[in-house]
């Protein structure tokens, strides 16, 4: 299929279907370290899988930058050429830039130039800057793809915190509201929260704004009680689940399902999924709004289970033999 541009594809309530999250895919399957989470698999391991300065300084590789992005953006333009979608390039939280302190400004806008810059080199179709926690960062990444990014259009995504407040102390409404004053081509939500504790915001930032809002939760089941990830609990303890046991706490693929009902039916235009994406709960999604992507070839199918399918496909002995197990008559 041919490649249509990114302002085309949102016009007219159009939609675009974003693959982000697989860091924690990666960890896994054992390719990067849980704790610092930076992606050294694309140098180790080419063939599979972005990083700022500061990410790289905490495993001794800040000298691999250049070569890390540009590995990375490589494969996803090639992936995106092969596949009729959009590129995009990203600057996320810096871990360094604190709002209060002056001198972490000017540098945490050299991490972002130098991103955007090898994006742009590498032919990214849009920037993102996601996972903002306070709107001071947020409006900076903003300002530095106006600055550096020669005219392509932005998404900027916050990570709300367990209250509808960021760090700096902007309710997150408000501040998707002054991104949108301030020129952001889509703004919205990204990581920290689930489906069910990141719906109810999304409403409230889509009544709000008239730019295409973004959703893209993580796949873990927060609640009332623990809002974000960062906040659940295994199960039947007290003990924090995240990072090294979220898996106790996982969406359910009819989660899933349900979100991605409920975020078309809200209207949000650029939609995914975060920290804990996989391929077949990006699909559910995907299918929800219409798509059918290759790995629909894949989709459950139970009518062709010997057990729970059609009885009809097999030899009557062997069925008949099962349901009396089952009945426990045999």
């Amino acid at each position: 299929m041919g490649r249509t541009g990114f302002l085309e594809r949102l016009q007219n309530g159009g939609s675009i279907v974003v693959a982000e999250g697989y860091i924690f895919e990666l960890e896994r399957r054992g390719y990067l370290q849980a704790g610092s989470f930076v992606p050294e698999v694309v140098l180790e391991h080419p063939h599979l899988y972005y990083a700022h300065r500061e990410k790289l300084r905490v495993v001794g590789r800040e000298n691999d930058l250049d070569a890390l992005n540009r590995a990375a953006l490589k494969m996803a333009r090639e992936v995106a050429d092969e596949n009729g979608c959009l590129m995009a390039g990203n600057i996320c939280n810096s871990a360094l830039y604190f709002y209060k302190d002056e001198n972490t400004h000017a540098p945490t806008e050299n991490m972002f130039k130098e991103q955007i810059e090898i994006a742009v080199e590498m032919g990214a179709d849009y920037i993102v800057g996601e996972t903002y926690s306070n709107f001071s960062e947020a409006l900076l990444a903003l300002k530095c793809i106006h600055k550096y990014g020669k005219g392509l259009p932005s998404v900027i995504t916050l990570s709300a915190s367990a209250g509808d407040y960021l760090s700096d102390g902007y309710d997150t409404v408000e501040a998707c509201k002054k991104l949108e004053e301030a020129g952001t081509t889509v703004v919205g939500l990204n990581c920290g929260r689930g489906p069910s504790t990141m719906l109810p915001l999304l409403q409230k930032i889509k009544q709000a704004c008239g730019v295409p809002i973004a959703a893209l939760p993580v796949v873990y089941n927060t609640t009332l009680e623990e809002p974000t990830f960062h906040s659940l609990t295994i199960p039947g303890t007290d003990t924090r689940a995240f990072p090294l046991d979220l898996c106790s706490r996982m969406c359910s693929r009819q989660q899933i399902e349900e979100f991605g009902t409920k975020a078309k039916e809200l209207g949000i235009q650029y939609v995914g999924l975060c920290c804990g994406n996989s391929s077949n709960m990006l699909r559910i999604v995907a299918e929800k709004y219409g798509r059918t992507p290759p790995a629909s070839k894949y989709s459950p199918d139970m009518e062709k289970h010997y057990i729970y399918g059609d009885k009809t496909k097999f030899r009557k002995e062997f069925t008949e033999d099962l349901m009396a197990v089952k009945s426990g008559k045999a």
